[in-house]
């Protein structure tokens, strides 16, 4: 009697998984802005810089076009975060060489160091604050590509730690001539 085989699993392919990670990160700038909004509304009420009640603003929310035209923004703005606040930086050196400089660079942009795989370096935010100011999309990742070491990632913290690592690596290349 054969035994008939069990069906693979069908991998996501890869396009799918962008895709999803992207709207994933879209869905979080989009709470997030609306957070921040409903944030600066409340302190334009208890601080009393607003022209209107609680009641009118609520009324003039659902009432107004003003706020439809300030929800269409915040719809743009968090469909469009994620294509430009991501992105890949390269240095010239060689992760091997040049792991401490990384590390140092890191450490002090405010990352710690994750896991390592396969020649991979994965950095995460060193702490709380950290990672829910960057709505825990923190993870940045470190390879070798070529002659060039690859930083990938969040912009802010790849242009913090790639300015860091930047400048120790040039450091080490003046150190080496003397």
């Amino acid at each position: 009697m054969l035994i008939p085989k069990t069906p693979k699993t069908p991998k996501i392919p890869i396009n799918t998984r962008k895709l999803m990670k992207y709207l994933i990160r879209s869905v979080k700038y989009f709470v997030a802005l609306c957070v921040l909004c409903v944030a600066f509304m409340a302190l334009m009420l208890l601080t009393g810089t607003s022209n209107f009640t609680a009641q009118e603003t609520l009324y003039l929310m659902f009432h107004s076009d003003h706020f439809l035209k300030l929800g269409i923004a915040i719809v743009v703005l968090a469909a469009a975060y994620p294509r430009f606040g991501f992105t890949t930086r390269r240095i010239e050196g060689d992760i091997e060489a040049h792991r401490t400089q990384i590390e140092n660079a890191f450490r002090n942009a405010g990352f710690r160091l994750e896991r390592e795989e396969e020649g991979v370096l994965y950095f995460r935010g060193d702490g709380l604050l950290k990672r829910l100011t960057l709505l825990f999309e923190d993870e940045i990742r470190v390879s070798q590509y070529g002659q060039w070491i690859e930083i990938e990632g969040i912009r802010r913290g790849v242009a913090r730690a790639w300015y860091l690592l930047d400048s120790y690596i040039e450091m080490v290349k003046r150190d080496e001539k003397k």
